[in-house]
Formats: C-alpha cells, sequence, structure tokens
C-alpha cells in the first residue's frame, strides 16, 4: 500500500526542484530525517538511488539538447567514483559504531546544508566573481576537477547531498568560459553514477528502503515535470531565498540532535 504522506513528500521534493534545479538529496534527506524518523544511513541510502532514477530523466534531456560536457563528467568521475567506493569501505569498517555513524551523518549533513544555503544566498555573486575571474584554464582544470570530483564522491556517499548546488557552483568557477547550461548538464550526468554507486553500496550494507523509494519516486516524478513546467513563470528568487531558510532550519536542526 502506497504511504500518501511519503508520497506527497515526494510530490514536493519533486516540485521544488523541477522549479529551482536544487538537487534533491539537499531537501529530501533532511526531510527524511526530521519529518518521518527515517534513521540517517536508511535516508541517504534511499535517496541516493531515488535521486540516481529522477536524475537519468534530467540526463536525457540535456543529452538531446548537447548541454553535457563529458570531458568535465570523465574527470569528475575518476575522482568521485574511487572516492565513494572508499568511502563505502569505511562505512562497511566503521558501521559497527552505530550510533557514533549516524551522530557524523547527522553532522556532515547538516554543515553541508548550511553551506548549500549560503550559496543559494550568493549564487549570482559567485557566478559574477566567475565570470571576471580566471581560476583555470579548460586546459589546465584536469587536477582541479578530479579533486573536486573526489570531495563530492566521498560527501554524496556520507550524506547524498553535494553534487547539485555545491559542485555546480564550483564548476562555474573553474569553466568560466563554458555556458552555465552545460555546466548544469555535466553536473547532473556526473551525479547519476555517483548517486547510482553509492546508493547501490548502501544498498548492499542493508541501509535501503525500497518500499520508501517506491513511494517517493511515484510522488516525485510527476512533481518534476510540474515544476519543470511552471518554472519559467516562477519568481526565481523569492524561491531561493525560501530555499535557502529551508536548508539553513534544517541544517541547524540536524545539527542540534
Amino acid at each position: 500500500m502506497i504511504d500518501l504522506a511519503h508520497a506527497m513528500a515526494g510530490l514536493l521534493v519533486g516540485v521544488l526542484v523541477g522549479l529551482t534545479g536544487v538537487g534533491g538529496g539537499s531537501l529530501m534527506t533532511p526531510l527524511l530525517v526530521l519529518m518521518f524518523g527515517v534513521a540517517p544511513q536508511t535516508a541517504v541510502g534511499t535517496d541516493l538511488l531515488f535521486a540516481a532514477v529522477t536524475k537519468t530523466v534530467g540526463v536525457g534531456v540535456h543529452h538531446g539538447r548537447q548541454t553535457i560536457d563529458w570531458k568535465i563528467v570523465r574527470r569528475l568521475a575518476i575522482g568521485s567514483i574511487p572516492a565513494a567506493l572508499l568511502t563505502l569501505m569505511a562505512l562497511n569498517t566503521f558501521g559497527q559504531l552505530g550510533k557514533n555513524t549516524s551522530h557524523m551523518v547527522l553532522i556532515v549533513l547538516g554543515v553541508l546544508l548550511l553551506i548549500t544555503s549560503v550559496g543559494l544566498l550568493f549564487q549570482r555573486r559567485l557566478m559574477t566573481y566567475g565570470a571576471t575571474h580566471q581560476f583555470a584554464h579548460s586546459t589546465h582544470s584536469f587536477a582541479p576537477t578530479v579533486a573536486l570530483g573526489a570531495v563530492l564522491g566521498l560527501l554524496v556517499t556520507i550524506t547524498s547531498v553535494g553534487a547539485g548546488a555545491i559542485g555546480a557552483t564550483i564548476l562555474l568557477l573553474l569553466y568560466r568560459r563554458i555556458p552555465v547550461a552545460r555546466i548544469v548538464g555535466s553536473d547532473i550526468a556526473h551525479a547519476v553514477p555517483l548517486a547510482l554507486i553509492a546508493g547501490a553500496g548502501h544498498w548492499l550494507l542493508g541501509s535501503v528502503d525500497f518500499a520508501l523509494l517506491l513511494t517517493l519516486l511515484i510522488g516525485s516524478i510527476p512533481g518534476v515535470i510540474a515544476g519543470s513546467l511552471l518554472s519559467s513563470h516562477a519568481p526565481e528568487r523569492l524561491l531561493q531565498l525560501v530555499l535557502a531558510a529551508i536548508l539553513a532550519v534544517s541544517g541547524v536542526r540536524l545539527l542540534m540532535s
């Protein structure tokens, strides 16, 4: 039987993702932990597979529009995939600590939500700064991109957050001559295999609730479609401010818990 509350949560997150492009991880994981009392590891593992499925649709759209730079995707994956595998091995090794592992997940997740909130507030300034300052030429940005991928692999595997707003913002600074649409498309394309591998690892560790996953997807897929259709008519800046406030409050609550 479908849990209506979880389906509505999926719908809400799907609409917000479609409207703003903010990754579902920064919304879904804290929602599952704070409102539904889902264990942090289960919330992360379930959300990773949730993100892999939903973002696959986005990859198809961006590929059709030719807004994916596969060179950037490969560079990110060179760093992120090994980092994700090593992180999963560490979680398997130290997972016996149980409660301490949950506390670590909550702390890292809370900090990342606060960082994402700040990033949303200053997104326009960061883009303007990136457009006027050369951080790395495309031909010399291999190492920074691989390093970014490694950091994202670690963060996403632990918290399911990071591949969206944080990754895209840094890529905008590294590749300022590449159109924003290609940066966003590349970031989404990289997030799919990363989320799939990390989610599969969490499944092997026993921290994925497939019944919950199915219910969330039933709500989120129509939500993403509706949000995408409404995005051109939505007050973007107002939505960013509201989301920043929600993420900041969620981050503080997770840290306090």
